[in-house]
């Protein structure tokens, strides 16, 4: 297994796009996507492998898990793994586990995208990955034929992420393949994002209740209790009006205690529900006595 950490491989695939880019001007479209698969190939076989070091430190723990928490002494006997014993194994798995999580952050930051060969390479099979907070989510897949140009043959994208305008808009599915999917992926992680945000809404703020909500989950409507002598009912507009983000860039607030509205407080509760994710700030205001 590869030893290179997250620098080192990021700086190695900055220099595979470096060489690509010098590449002489008669390379071939054709030649240009082989080349991008290629090293994502290359990408994902080594995050495989990582994968295998992580599932050989479960196996390692659950077979001996006396040693794998022995003293300071017995794991330092092993620690240069010149006697081969398990807590050997177990230190240098644990390293590799490290590293792993490393490397799969780094490819989330890249693209979170595989791409496989298929038909003979006559054709491409791209999943991408969407998460949030940590939380791997949904995944996507999609099917493109590269000759006689690259076309979408079957995908299962949801029908409100912009798909066609995305390949289309400057020639990017011909002419930019990860650039493409870099901004598709930023499309359907801003849609996770945002999905799972209304989830957690719904499972941890029961006080509070989602009136609307529509499929990209772009635009919701809260329904939230202001604790006073009579209790004020103000309802609450989220619009995200860019998809690929996770936060709202308008918040509107409606109630019939109009002076509540401009009170310092609830300007800055709207501050606060413009710049943190939702299920955060709903527990802040819960907190801080401002909704109940």
């Amino acid at each position: 297994m590869s030893t290179l950490g997250v620098l080192g491989h990021l700086s190695k695939l900055e220099t595979q796009a470096r060489k690509r880019k010098e590449a002489p001007p008669q390379q071939s479209g054709l030649e240009e996507l082989k080349a991008t698969v290629e090293a994502l190939v290359i990408q994902r076989d080594q995050l495989k492998a990582e994968i295998k070091a992580n599932e050989s430190v479960q196996k390692l723990r659950s077979e001996d898990p006396d040693q794998s928490t022995g003293g300071g002494e017995e794991l330092g006997e092993g620690a240069d793994g010149s006697d081969g014993s398990v807590n050997s194994q177990l230190l240098q798995l644990m390293a590799r586990h490290a590293q792993l999580t490393d490397l799969l952050h780094a490819h989330h930051l890249i693209g979170g995208y595989d791409i496989i060969k298929t038909c003979q390479g006559n054709g491409l099979c791209v999943s991408l990955a969407t998460s949030y907070e940590g939380v791997y989510l949904e995944r996507y897949s999609l099917e493109i034929d590269v000759a006689p140009k690259l076309r979408i043959t079957r995908h299962d994208v949801p029908t409100f992420v912009p798909l066609a305008r995305l390949a289309e808009q400057g020639g990017a599915l011909q002419t930019n393949l990860r650039g493409f999917l870099g901004s598709l992926s930023r499309h359907l992680n801003g849609y996770a994002g945002r999905k799972q945000q209304l989830k957690l809404v719904k499972e941890q703020h029961k006080s509070v209740e989602v009136m609307e909500s529509n499929a990209p989950c772009s635009i919701l409507i809260l329904l939230m209790t202001v604790p006073q002598v009579k209790d004020i009912a103000v309802l609450c507009k989220l619009d995200y009006t860019d998809h690929t983000h996770c936060l709202p860039e308008e918040v509107t607030i409606q109630s019939e205690d109009k002076d509540l509205l401009e009170t310092t407080q609830w300007k800055n509760n709207c501050t606060l529900l413009k710049e943190t994710p939702l299920h955060k700030a709903l527990a802040t205001l819960i907190q801080s006595g401002d909704i109940k």
